[in-house]
């Protein structure tokens, strides 16, 4: 049995994997988000910890057999957050987290100095990465900054509380632009533009290797044998395509979370960061991919439902019931809520509605941000094709993943075919299961197999010649509301 244990923006999640690739069992623990300016993004990290407890708990309880017979932990995790740790190893302030907009101008600053760090790095650095948030605490926060003794990603924070070791993997240190991604090591150079050295970050590993051992203190503590092991684990989104049996070149999938990732696996180390996509490593030995990244995606769909006070349930089904001749006439929603990565790489843009009239209501508001949601995926895909990707077909996981009619609107944009696995909502606790199955000793073949489909979703052209004179007018909007 391996426990698999995802640190997300929203909620954690366990799951309880058996060799037999049977989910025995999951669990979640809701999270909150502080922002305390506009831009600020950030959580206190010993709240990842309690609710991991919290939520091993509760599988501790229900399936308490299966609990008894967990053999390895595996984790995934909310990338790029900067968890600043002292010498003592206790936190400094809350963790910046990914979707944290502030350090925009410091991004400009070390690409400036350093005209080769995209290449280096896999992709442009954009502030939702680790490294601009240090150069941001050093010229904003100094008597924070000089505390710094260890800089850990979330997960990585989690994983000091199991096994008392500061290590993080390859596919999460992508995510810092501080990892020379092509060497799969930290770059001296990189880590000098924030200030740092090799003695700031943690050492790194595979994600499918063991990271250490359960501490006994952790095994008391979650009701689990001492030294079980602890494997690298991997970003959350390396982590999904582990459980999506995505691990060789050619595989991909979508992402419908509180962000929206198209990811796809490359033969090799292809960066090219001018089309704003991300060129990382996977969580397995010698693979890479490429991601095209939007910052908000269905967590739109929650904003709408907060604005709207109708519960995001009862928007889709609205959504799902609009007549066509209402759905060409809806506004365009543009999903800019918290800036953007791919293509555009704009922490200051904002999202917008346009074509508001006095016949707009909750279900046309509703449609037009699942379909303006589901066109920035359509730019990140094309984002992705400019930087020699292609995809017929991708696992569709998170937690948009649930509608049908999202699946299928998704299919009609994109132009390939979507297919939704049981399961698919907890993608990335499930691959963090696999990759502890793997540390254990498990064969690779074996382990990283794509779940049963549960639906297939086929472009619809009908569908698609409504859809893309409205693509058309999304993409139109871009350029008027940055001038």
């Amino acid at each position: 049995m391996y426990l698999g244990l995802d640190i997300g923006t929203s909620e954690v999640k366990a799951v309880l994997l058996d060799t037999h690739q049977r989910l025995i069992g999951s669990a979640g623990v809701p999270l909150d988000l502080q922002h305390p300016a506009p831009g600020f993004s950030e959580q206190e990290p010993t709240r990842w910890w309690a609710a991991c407890v919290q939520a091993c708990a509760q599988l501790r309880e229900t399936h308490s057999k299966a609990w008894a017979a967990v053999r390895g932990i595996g984790l995934s995790g909310q990338m790029h957050g900067a968890v600043l740790l002292d010498a003592a190893r206790q936190v400094i302030r809350p963790a910046i987290l990914w979707n944290d907009t502030r350090s925009h101008q410091e991004c400009a600053e070390m690409m400036a100095v350093h005209q080769g760090a995209a290449q280096l790095a896999g992709s442009l650095i954009m502030p939702g990465f680790t490294s601009p948030k240090l150069a941001w605490l050093r010229k904003h926060e100094p008597q924070n900054y000089s505390r710094i003794a260890h800089v850990l990603l979330p997960k990585d924070y989690v994983r000091l509380q199991l096994t008392g070791d500061i290590v993080s993997d390859m596919s999460d240190a992508s995510g810092t632009a501080w990892l020379d991604v092509a060497k799969r090591d930290w770059s001296d150079e990189l880590l000098a533009l924030s200030g740092l050295a090799r003695s700031h970050m943690p050492r790194l590993v595979e994600g499918s290797a063991s990271s250490g051992g359960l501490s006994a203190v952790a095994a008391k503590t979650l009701g689990l044998s001492a030294g079980i092991v602890v494997a690298g684990g991997g970003g959350d989104n390396a982590a999904s395509a582990m459980g999506m049996g995505v691990a060789e070149p050619g595989q991909g999938f979508l992402s419908l979370g509180t962000s929206g990732v198209l990811f796809l696996i490359t033969p090799g180390f292809r960066p090219n960061p001018p089309s704003a996509t991300h060129a990382f490593c996977h969580a397995l030995p010698d693979r890479w991919h490429q991601m095209s990244v939007m910052l908000s995606a269905a967590s739109c769909l929650q904003w709408a439902s907060q604005l709207l006070e109708r519960p995001v349930a009862e928007l889709v089904s609205l959504a799902t019931a609009l007549p066509v001749a209402r759905q060409e006439s809806a506004p365009i929603f543009l999903p800019y809520l918290s800036g953007e990565r791919t293509p555009h790489n704009n922490a200051q843009v904002r999202g917008s509605w346009h074509g508001l009239t006095h016949d707009t209501d909750a279900a046309t508001l509703a449609y037009s941000v699942i379909e303006g949601v589901s066109f920035g995926l359509c730019d990140g895909l094309a984002a992705l094709q400019a930087a020699g990707c292609e995809a017929t077909q991708l696992s569709l996981v998170g937690g948009g993943s649930r509608s049908v009619f999202w699946a299928q609107l998704l299919a009609s944009s994109l132009d390939v075919n979507i297919i939704t696995h049981g399961g698919a909502a907890v993608g990335g606790a499930l691959g963090a299961a696999r990759l502890a199955w793997l540390a254990d000793g498990g064969n690779l073949s074996q382990v990283c197999i794509a779940p049963p489909i549960e639906a297939t979703y086929q472009p619809i052209d009908s569908q698609r010649e409504l859809l893309l004179p409205r693509l058309a007018r999304f993409r139109a909007h871009y350029p008027r509301i940055t001038l």
